[in-house]
């Protein structure tokens, strides 16, 4: 059997629609999986590049809009990739920005963990979690404190949940990912002068693609990684270490 096969298996990706949600779709697709793309976006333009896959709207300003997803199917695998962002400084940031980003960046991402948790321990069998950190889960930013506060809290419950599922054979596990290029970091990209600042710092010397999360994704719902608990993968060409 190749350890790195999803085949069997079925995948639930939130935020599936474009950039990173939607190269995880893809990539776990062609690793056998099925597919059940998930936002509050239409994910229309992912499930029509994959056969046989299905879309789900959710939307994580509900931090319990997935409670009833996981009760009658056999979802095996759960990506929490959905995610947004307010930009103020900290002496001008108001609660209504803290709390919507709190709301879907780290409470939906529990409530929605927990929902799958409990469908699979009392199905039993393997299963996988990965959520989608930042290098924000252990840099603080400049003008994003929900959302470094957040990316800080997805770390800690990744261990948390790890901690407690594990020895069910429930892998929970993290990606950071680093800078990389989706249409969230076009400005960026389109700035020459960040640009620049930015690769001077990534010893790999060049943006990410969404597919180098992608398939770190299919290795973490794989059975290659089923000794690894508690994992928070920086996915960065080295930025970190820098």
């Amino acid at each position: 059997m190749n350890p790195f096969s999803l085949q069997g298996s079925t995948a639930l990706v939130t935020g599936a629609n474009a950039g990173i949600g939607q190269a995880i779709a893809l990539a776990m697709a062609r690793a056998g999986a099925s597919l059940i793309c998930a936002g509050r976006s239409s994910s229309a333009e992912t499930v029509a590049m994959i056969d046989g896959a299905r879309e789900l709207r959710l939307d994580f300003a509900d931090p319990m809009a997935a409670r009833d997803v996981f009760a009658d199917t056999s979802i095996d695998i759960l990506v929490n990739n959905a995610g947004i962002i307010r930009r103020a400084d900290a002496v001008d940031f108001t609660e209504a920005d803290w709390d919507a980003v709190m709301d879907v960046n780290l409470k939906a991402v529990f409530f929605t963990c927990q929902a799958f948790g409990k469908a699979m321990l009392a199905r039993g069998g393997r299963g996988a979690i990965i959520n989608i950190a930042s290098l924000l889960s252990f840099q603080g930013g400049i003008r994003v404190p929900s959302y470094t506060a957040a990316k800080h809290g997805v770390a800690g419950l990744t261990r948390l949940l790890a901690n407690e599922w594990a020895a069910s054979g429930i892998n929970v596990n993290a990606i950071a990912p680093g800078y990389i290029a989706t249409r969230n970091t076009e400005a960026l990209r389109a700035d020459p002068e960040r640009n620049r600042a930015i690769l001077d710092r990534i010893p790999a010397g060049r943006w990410g693609d969404p597919s180098d999360i992608g398939e770190t994704a299919v290795f973490l719902a794989s059975p290659a990684a089923r000794y690894i608990h508690g994992a928070i993968l920086n996915v960065d060409g080295g930025w970190l270490a820098r």
